[in-house]
């Protein structure tokens, strides 16, 4: 039993004749005929009686009739249904960040609801293995990442490039610097979180600091950030990094200085293949702002 058949049915007892039907329907009357007819076999049962002068229900015919009209509206409004799904699905863009953020980021969403004022954002904030696999098996339309240029399954698209950020005392010589080369704080002690919480960042900082040709003794672990600015700004001193927007905001007795040289990438990670129009849209929308910021990725 088809959808078609039950509409050719009812179309059939509401003209009263299988040639006005076909005519309403736009088909030929033995298409009519015809899946009528399968329909009968399928059902085991006889729906008109056919003659020369009429058409008419049988009662079996009549009892049917009201469910036929029942399975067609049913299917209409699953029909209804689909498609506002596949609208809200166009309409959203579900984008996976960190906890917090890049600061370019939210300049790009301005400017991608100037562009598409229908479209909706939804952030899901979690981890980078969650990201990507979000992005890997379509939970989310992209992921925002940094430090990683590789994932497996996906595409990076570079987005910008920050210079990273040192965080030292206020009072330290160094502080007033504009800008820091990573080989002055060589002696310093520097302040990193445990690499099993974030080991791309820590793998990272460590190559940039070998790069640099130094080594720096390890200072207290990076635990939580009030806790980790208190003790730089305390004696004896020492260092830590942030990427840039990243950073709490000024104090008497922590200053934040650029790294010369050292520049953080962030990427959208995507699904690789054409990308789809919010995707795309984003994309537009992240080269405007890296333009007007400077160093883009």
């Amino acid at each position: 039993m088809e959808l078609r058949q039950l509409a050719y049915f009812v179309m059939v007892a509401e003209t009263g004749g299988f040639g006005r039907a076909a005519e309403r329907l736009g088909i030929v009357q033995p298409a009519v005929s015809q899946q009528v007819a399968r329909l009968e076999r399928d059902l085991g049962v006889r729906l008109f009686d056919r003659s020369t002068r009429h058409v008419r229900l049988t009662e079996a015919g009549e009892r049917l009739l009201g469910e036929a009209r029942a399975a067609l509206a049913a299917a209409d409004r699953v029909r209804h249904v689909a498609a506002g799904l596949a609208e809200d699905a166009e309409s959203t863009l579900r984008l996976g960040t960190g906890k917090t953020p890049a600061d370019r980021l939210y300049p790009a969403l301005e400017t991608l609801a100037a562009a598409m004022p229908r479209l909706r954002v939804r952030l899901v904030k979690v981890g980078v293995p969650e990201r990507l696999a979000g992005a890997r098996a379509g939970d989310l339309d992209a992921a925002t990442v940094r430090i990683i240029d590789a994932a497996e399954g996906l595409e990076l698209i570079p987005l910008w490039s920050d210079p990273l950020l040192a965080a030292l005392p206020a009072c330290h010589p160094l502080a007033t610097e504009p800008v820091l080369r990573l080989s002055w704080l060589g002696e310093l002690p520097l302040r990193l979180a445990a690499r099993k919480d974030a080991p791309a960042f820590h793998d990272f900082v460590r190559a940039a600091c070998r790069a640099a040709g130094i080594d720096p003794p390890p200072g207290p672990r990076f635990v939580n950030l009030p806790d980790t600015l208190l003790g730089i700004a305390a004696c004896p001193p020492s260092w830590t990094v942030f990427y840039a927007g990243s950073e709490p905001p000024p104090a008497r007795t922590v200053v934040y200085r650029p790294l010369d040289g050292v520049w953080v990438t962030t990427y959208l990670a995507v699904p690789p293949g054409p990308a789809s129009p919010q995707v795309r849209h984003l994309l537009d929308a992240c080269a405007e702002v890296a333009s007007l910021h400077g160093r883009a990725g």
